[in-house]
């Protein structure tokens, strides 16, 4: 007898970080709020990923800040359009 498969078992089984350090060796940046309840995922991804990589911090931003709000956007606007550049080139 098989047991069948659904989705909530696909989401309870999946690891995000097994294969972080297969990105290596593209570029990897991580904006990560400060405020963040989840960041502790972005620290752990980070130590487990190959280089180049970054791990910038947007003090005072929550996860969901770092979507919508001005004061959190532009700075990790500015940080992704400086590592685009220097890592994946200048015809971004």
């Amino acid at each position: 007898m098989s047991v069948a498969i659904g989705p909530f078992e696909y989401v309870v089984t999946f690891d995000a970080f097994r294969a972080v350090d297969l990105i290596a060796p593209r570029p990897l940046l991580m904006i990560v709020g400060r405020e963040a309840v989840t960041s502790w995922m972005s620290v752990e991804a980070f130590q487990k990923a190959g280089g180049p990589k970054e791990l910038v911090w947007i003090d005072g931003a929550t996860h969901n800040d770092t979507y919508d709000k001005d004061e959190y956007v532009a700075p990790a606007v500015a940080k992704l359009t400086d590592f685009s550049t220097n890592h994946l080139g200048k015809s971004l």
